[in-house]
């Protein structure tokens, strides 16, 4: 197992290794990962990680356990940086959450590379998904953004997933001059790289490469899921399901805030809304999630307009807060985020007469405004019918405590 070099920048990561290489399954945690908190972590360090564990935990096989005694284990520290090995190293190993790391997002990243997850944007494939721009890349940062081998890299026939929590953003720390290091060859995905949420593709890689998908095969019965879902590790009778789905085959609405409402051939809008405002205008550790449907009669696909986004901020990978529209005809891929003022009139068709809007906040409160009707011209070609321009800058939360002092509408 390659193991990552250590580097004097803060906030760095710096490894490389392989995602299925030639030790496998020997470096993949069979019997769960256990770790323990070194003297360094803080409160909030072992909060986010602990939180960042149940994320992965209660959607897989995996068990975590608090044990500093057990053979094989992972040693939770606050050094320079957040990294982690890849995989299972054998003994002990570290995991750190440096100076800003210490948030759930950032550490269920972290947490992906202990299980054995390679960036996204480092398949073996990324070519025919993202373009590199090398020359905005700082030199320190060029093994982070090596493309794997076959060999090295098994991505259990998933698709390349732009809304991947392992997924670097364009913009941020690696860049050495503010440009962007990359480029989704669909550029509506822009603001979508960087995701602070785990998505549904990278928990069913993890569900194939630890076998937990086995699980339910081989039992008497198990659930007949919809919408790419598949049977739950931990309870054969119910799913995981893509987000925006949820019930216990995916075919409802995610219980919880949101609605549904029903498009006609005349605009509506609605207004979708996540946050709290109880707490004020301060960063909260838990993301609020809420999930709406727009739905139409079956055969008919839906036009969906951003009318408003008071005080948007462009973040990479919409980190704050952001809204989601899945308008794809798979629905488990990440649908396109937005979270920026600038993507006001982004217009899009969807392929399907269900278009799930997850909106997603862990500041103060976000709204969005959108317009929906029936797609009168069904000869449109699904997708982004107005481009997004918008500019991206690194998650600083005093700039967003800045410039997201009224994100609602009045």
């Amino acid at each position: 197992m390659d193991e990552f070099a250590d580097d004097d920048d803060e906030g760095r990561e710096k490894r490389q290794a392989a995602f299925r290489n030639q030790y496998y399954p020997l470096n993949i945690w069979s019997e769960g990962i256990d770790y323990y908190f070194h003297s360094s972590s803080t409160r909030s360090v072992r909060s986010v990680f602990k939180k960042a564990a149940e994320a992965w935990q209660k959607d897989t096989c995996i068990d975590f356990r608090e044990n500093s005694r057990a053979e094989h284990r992972v040693r939770v520290t606050v050094q320079t940086g957040c990294w982690s090995m890849i995989g299972r190293d054998g003994g002990e190993q570290d995991l750190s959450l440096g100076k800003d790391c210490d948030n759930i997002g950032t550490a269920a990243h972290e947490i992906g590379h202990a299980i054995g997850l390679l960036h996204t944007h480092s398949r073996h494939d990324r070519d025919n998904y993202v373009t590199l721009n090398t020359r905005n890349i700082q030199p320190g940062w060029m093994s982070e953004f090596a493309k794997e081998s076959r060999a090295r890299n098994e991505n259990y026939g998933m698709p390349y997933d732009y809304g991947s929590i392992m997924h670097y953003p364009a913009y941020g720390p690696p860049s050495i001059n503010g440009q962007p290091t990359m480029l989704p060859h669909d550029p509506a995905y822009m603001e979508s790289l960087g995701s602070p949420l785990i998505s549904f593709l990278e928990l069913l890689i993890v569900n194939k490469h630890y076998g937990c998908t086995k699980i339910c095969e081989s039992a008497r019965s198990s659930a007949n899921c919809q919408m790419g879902g598949f049977p739950h590790p931990r309870d054969c009778s119910k799913c995981v399901c893509p987000s925006g789905y949820g019930g216990r085959l995916c075919n409802e609405r995610p219980s919880g805030c949101g609605k549904v409402v029903e498009a006609s051939s005349s605009p509506q809008t609605i207004v979708v809304e996540a946050g709290d405002r109880r707490a004020g205008q301060r960063f909260r550790e838990d993301m609020t999630i809420c999930n709406y449907w727009i739905k139409a009669p079956e055969g008919s696909k839906i036009e969906v307009k951003i009318t408003e986004m008071p005080n948007g901020l462009a973040t990479h990978g919409c980190q704050a807060w952001g809204v989601e529209i899945k308008t794809h005809s798979d629905p488990r891929f990440t649908g396109y985020r937005f979270c920026a003022e600038e993507d006001v009139g982004v217009t899009m068709v969807s392929k399907t007469n269900i278009v799930p809007v997850v909106i997603y906040n862990r500041y103060y409160i976000t709204q969005v405004k959108i317009e929906y009707r029936i797609d009168v011209l069904l000869f449109c070609e699904p997708g982004i019918s107005a481009g997004v321009t918008s500019s991206s800058y690194p998650l600083n939360e005093q700039f967003v405590r800045n410039h997201a002092d009224s994100a609602e509408f009045t």
